[in-house]
């Protein structure tokens, strides 16, 4: 059992309605979803340019898996190869527009890196059947190492088994990714960071992106710890900074297990409530990692279910007033453009 809730239509994100700030600036959304009828809706095609049409000039984006569209029979570990099909069909078609629209131009997939060690054949298979798939598309694997011990808590509970990140036949999947030349993506939770300080150190061959900057969690247990756990996050990401081989994909902090609570408020919040309650998160981040190894990033439509797009992105804008034109450009689209290989 998990934490439940009714999202909000669209008329309740369309309360807040602000001037696009900057609206020449190009953005390269480097991670959403697209799924069917999850929280009662679907997020595809016409619901994502919906969002990057919105006024922000957002030439690319890149899907990030979310266990939608898999097989439904034939061996558990090509189930995930369904997932890539639907995207990459998607993603063809969004390429295909002649009207600017904000193009699909590459896809983060699921593969079950422990194989690697029972079975590394198949490991194998899995990749080059994502690759056959979706040929250049394809940049790398997310495998989540998000476990809590109170799922029960939260609104999206993580999968993954315990400590996942120290199990050898995980590193070992995450060799196989390094040769291939395919980056990792993962989402944790905050008190899970050094765990993965330990596995970045363990495995410097292979390129790392941490997603949602390490989920600080802010309901059940902790709820109230707010400013203890950023404390503690602070020291962690001065640390995890450290690997070179580890880049810092920066947003997904609207989540409902944030626990900044907009989901469920009368409206969702301006851009100025979103960088009052979240700018010190990002700074620290840019500081530690520096903006050649950070990007923005919408977690839509997750984070949709506490903040529009337009709104989300004009704070992120504020945010970056402080930088160089071209750290600005590092952290709009330089940086996942180089991580993920768009050009």
């Amino acid at each position: 059992m998990t934490t439940a809730f009714t999202p909000k239509d669209n008329a309740w994100l369309a309360q807040v309605d602000e001037p696009i700030l900057d609206p020449g600036r190009e953005i390269i959304d480097p991670h959403h979803h697209l799924w069917r009828k999850r929280f009662d809706q679907d997020y595809l095609l016409e619901e994502l340019w919906g969002d990057t049409q919105s006024g922000h000039n957002v030439t690319k984006t890149l899907f990030m898996e979310c266990r939608a569209f898999y097989r439904r029979e034939g061996p558990e570990h090509l189930l995930p190869l369904g997932e890539t099909e639907a995207v990459t069909e998607i993603a063809r078609h969004s390429q295909a527009n002649t009207e600017g629209k904000a193009q699909i131009a590459g896809i983060v997939a699921h593969a079950d890196l422990t194989l690697a060690g029972s079975d590394p054949d198949k490991l194998e298979e899995v990749l080059a059947a994502h690759t056959e798939i979706a040929g250049a598309l394809f940049k790398g694997i997310r495998h989540a190492g998000a476990c809590d011990k109170e799922p029960e808590h939260l609104v999206i509970p993580g999968r993954a088994p315990s400590y996942l990140y120290g199990k050898e036949s995980f590193r070992k999947g995450l060799r196989q990714l390094a040769a291939r030349g395919l980056s990792y993506d993962t989402w944790h939770y905050h008190h899970q960071n050094l765990d993965y300080i330990d596995l970045a150190n363990a495995v410097p061959e292979c390129t790392m992106i941490l997603d949602h900057f390490g989920t600080p969690l802010g309901v059940g247990r902790f709820r109230g710890s707010r400013d203890e756990i950023f404390r503690e996050w602070k020291q962690e990401m001065r640390e995890l900074a450290k690997c070179p081989n580890v880049y810092a994909k920066i947003g997904g902090l609207a989540m409902p297990d944030n626990g900044f609570e907009w989901h469920t408020a009368e409206r969702p919040p301006t851009s100025d409530e979103f960088v009052d309650a979240q700018a010190r998160y990002y700074h620290h981040m840019i500081e530690c990692f520096g903006p050649e190894r950070c990007m923005f990033e919408s977690n839509f439509p997750v984070d949709r279910l506490s903040i529009s797009y337009p709104v989300l992105w004009n704070g992120l804008k504020k945010i970056a007033a402080r930088y160089s034109e071209g750290e600005k450009q590092a952290l709009f689209s330089g940086t996942a453009s180089k991580v993920y290989r768009l050009d």
